[in-house]
């Protein structure tokens, strides 16, 4: 709660693995997550949906929402590292969280990541159980973490 009211972050998925992305959000709400998840199947997508077109901007419609992406490394178009550059220039959408969730667990990548400004570099565990698990424990933390909102 925050001055009497509470603020609901969106949740931005960007996966392009539909059995990923299912599961995720399945995970994420079975967690108690009711925030509303926006997806996307590829990196374009993301940088389409934060960015007003040729100007390059981040678009109106961002403004005072408050946003959290979970963002894959390998997609389609523009990689997750790609997205996460570009978002992390910009002046106005900098601040957003950004949570790498992906299978690659390189230490150059992550070190990168890192480097590039991600809030949080969580790998993928390759058993199901394992993957459902860590999904609950990230909806609960999703639950409770403070998001800035995007002021343009």
């Amino acid at each position: 709660m925050q001055d009497g009211f509470e603020k609901r972050v969106t949740i931005l998925i960007a996966e392009d693995d539909d059995g990923h992305a299912e599961l995720i959000e399945e995970n994420l709400r079975d967690s108690g997550l009711k925030n509303e998840i926006i997806r996307f199947r590829d990196g374009q997508e993301v940088l389409d949906f934060m960015f007003d077109g040729p100007s390059g901007k981040a678009p109106r419609r961002l403004h005072g929402g408050a946003y959290m992406l979970l963002l894959d490394i390998r997609m389609p178009k523009v990689s997750g590292v790609d997205v996460l550059r570009q978002l992390k220039q910009d002046p106005e959408l900098k601040s957003m969280p950004v949570i790498m969730l992906t299978t690659t667990d390189d230490p150059r990548e992550i070190q990168n990541c890192y480097a590039l400004g991600c809030s949080c570099y969580v790998t993928k565990p390759i058993d199901y159980q394992k993957f459902s698990e860590m999904l609950i424990r990230l909806g609960l933390f999703l639950l409770v973490v403070q998001v800035p909102s995007i002021e343009i």
